[in-house]
Formats: C-alpha cells, structure tokens, sequence
C-alpha cells in the first residue's frame, strides 16, 4: 500500500501532523520506534504536560526563541497559543494557566493529552505502527520513493514527515537518528548540544549552598568579555552548579563549539540597586550587639548570608559595627556580582532540549517542506529551534507539526 503521508515520529510534533493530515482525508501512517507513543510527552511538565505558555501575541512569543524568531512568526500566526488551547478544549480537555503562565491540563495528566491524539488519529484512519525503526530511505530524482524499517520492510508514500525529535533524555528513544538521516539527504545540521540543562562550575564551594533555592536571581552569561544572555528568575544550587528555570534557560546559550569557557555573574538582589543595597547595609551594619551574620539574613537567606561571608574572608561572628568600609564593599560585590566559571553542562540525559539541529534557511515556513527534498517535511525539535522551559517547546511542536500536517 503506498500511503498519501508516512509520518515518522511519534512524539507532540508528530501526532500533531499525522492527526491534521488524516482529518484532512488522507492515507497516513505514523510510525514510532518505541513500544508506544508520546514517551517523551508523558514525562513533560513532571507527568502534568506543560501544553504552552500563556503569551497569545505571536509577536512577543516568537522572541521568546531568539534567532528563530523571524522564522516562528508566520508559524505562530497560523497556529500559537490560543489555538493550541482551543485546539485541546474542543477535544474535551479542560486547561488552566498557573504561575508563570504555564498551561496544564486540569487533571494534571499528561496521559490525557496524549489520548487526544491516539482516540482521534485512528477516528480519522489514520494507522499506528509502534516499534518500527527506521533505517533508510531510497531516494529518487529529488524525491524520497520509500523508507526502509530495520526488519527490512520497505514502505512507500507521496510524502515523508520527520518529527523524531532530538538527542535529549536518550532514555525515551530520543537518539537523534534524523540528523544523520538529513545529512545524508543533503541538509545542513547546525551543531548540537544539549539545552536546558543543569550548569555545572569550577568552584567547588558552591557545594555548602546544594540544594538552596532562591525565588528571584539574575544570572549573566559571558564570553570573551561579552555578554551573551541575561535570565531572570528561580535558581537551585546542586552539588556542582545550578538549576532551576533561570539556570535551565540559561544553558541554551552555552555553545561550547564557540567559545572555550564561559562566566556566570549572579545578582542575589536584582531589584535593588548597587547604590541603594551599599546604603541598606551601612544601615544594617549600624545596628549594635548584631553579628554581621545575622544582619545580612535580614536580605538573603541564612545559608546564602554565610557563604557570603566565607567567601569574601569575613568571620561570621564579627559584630556588624566592626565591618570596615573594604569588607562592605567585597560583601556587596559578592551579592550584586558573584562570579562563577562554567565548565560544563549536564549530558543529554538531563537536558531537556536538544539545541541546534537542521536549518531554518533549509526549511519552508509556510509549509514546513524541505526545500532540498520535494516531498520532504520537518516538525518539532529535529529543527535548529529551542525555547525556554515553561512549555515554550511543545508549542513548537504543536505548531510546526499543525503545519505539516495540514500541507
């Protein structure tokens, strides 16, 4: 049988397409190489599937994306946020927005999600095949004839549709295959590492602050003197580094391919001025029989207050009447300024998101076709696009693979 669309992928993006395509009428085929779908989706937003972000302006969401956002644009204006929310509500799912305008559904099941597209791609025609590899495909005059399975079953089609993702959590099946597939058809993949991972830094003292969480840090990343990208928001202190969103967001802009080492700066109190913190602790460190210890947990954390302290070579227990004008300064400078080397990030098995992948200037928006093979199309996170956490990457796939399918 040889089908209107073969696609290849059984993840957001992919379902996303084959279900467009086969509501459309045509003879499609999804294909996944694990045992079942969406394992990956099941694991988004700790097993409650972060759907999106709440940012209705295509616009503004597009610059969430940086160098893709030109690209996302037209996308987005065909099919972003709102739609992909009504888009679950006319299917039955029940949405809600929590903080930082992430949108869940209201069973906090991904697994709901992931029914959508199961119930309604066979309610259309559409066929399942799990654990199916792909291995190859047999290309003729510009065009993809058929695709080869590792049992050696060849399957043919009109069109092919790659949405297998990227190289992060290697666990789920996610072991980028279609980057070796696409250079072999001709494409250009940008280079790759993984993205919203786990920072990890020289100083081994950071260790005393593991498992600290802090609600309101900016964080600067810098390179050969410039800087590259500033975040804003929650951190969490591991053993080696950092995490948490601020931390996660930062670490699609570590490019190792480019730049040999980078510096993280860290602003514990980035709403207050240097000016204004230097007059607030001359205030507190006027207070007698106070150590200065316990003057600054008055701003920051206990934990924070102490390291601080250790760092900069000031006793702890020193009264904060004592403190000479020097040792505030270097107090000041370790909360407005603290200064880390990054070595390194955490592997693809805790990176969320692969970043770099196949190239924009290779792909048609409008219609996600390749534009080095005629009857080629791309969806998700096989593309040279990543996004912060907080759903900004399923929205990609919901879209891209929207278009797809529906060309």
């Amino acid at each position: 049988m040889k089908y209107d669309l073969v696609v290849i992928g059984g993840g957001p993006a992919g379902l996303m397409a084959a279900l467009q395509a086969a509501e459309k009428g045509r003879q499609v085929l999804l294909l996944e190489k694990n045992k079942r779908l969406g394992v990956k989706l099941l694991l988004a937003g700790g097993g409650r599937c972060n759907i999106t972000n709440n940012i209705p302006d295509y616009r503004v969401l597009a610059k969430s994306y940086g160098p893709a956002a030109k690209f996302l644009i037209p996308i987005f204006s065909r099919f972003g946020v709102s739609e992909i929310m009504d888009f679950f509500a006319s299917r039955g799912v029940r949405l809600k927005t929590e903080a930082d305008n992430k949108v869940f559904p209201e069973s906090n099941l991904a697994a709901d999600i992931l029914g959508v597209f199961v119930r309604d791609i066979k309610a259309a025609g559409g066929i399942i095949r799990t654990e199916c590899e792909v291995k190859d495909f047999v290309v003729q005059d510009n065009l993809i004839k058929k695709l080869i399975l590792s049992s050696g079953e060849e399957i043919s089609a009109a069109r092919f549709l790659i949405a297998t993702g990227g190289q992060s959590y290697p666990a789920t099946g996610s072991s980028g295959d279609a980057y070796r597939w696409l250079k072999n058809l001709g494409h250009t993949i940008m280079p790759l590492y993984p993205g919203l991972a786990p920072i990890l830094v020289n100083n081994s003292k950071v260790k005393e602050l593991e498992g600290l969480s802090l609600n309101n840090v900016s964080l600067s990343l810098l390179a050969a003197n410039k800087k590259l990208a500033v975040e804003q928001g929650a951190v969490i202190f591991t053993a080696s580094g950092l995490s948490g969103p601020a931390a996660l967001n930062l670490s699609r802009f570590l490019d190792f391919n480019q730049h040999q080492t980078f510096e993280l700066r860290l602003d514990f109190q980035p709403e207050i001025t240097l000016e204004d913190l230097d007059k607030l602790l001359i205030l507190l460190f006027s207070k007698d029989n106070k150590f200065v210890k316990n003057s600054l947990e008055e701003i920051i954390p206990a934990r924070l207050a102490v390291f601080i302290l250790n760092t900069s070579g000031i006793n702890e227990n020193l009264k904060s009447k004592v403190i000479s004008r020097s040792q505030r300064k270097k107090i000041l400078e370790s909360i407005k300024d603290f200064k880390l080397t990054i070595i390194n990030f955490s592997g693809y098995d805790r990176a969320m998101v692969t970043v770099g992948g196949l190239s924009l200037e290779e792909v048609n928006a409008k219609s996600m076709s390749s534009k080095i093979i005629s009857n080629l199309y791309l969806a998700g996170e096989v593309l040279d696009i990543a996004g912060p956490t907080g759903g900004f990457n399923l929205q990609v796939a919901w879209s891209t693979g929207f278009i797809a399918g529906s060309n």
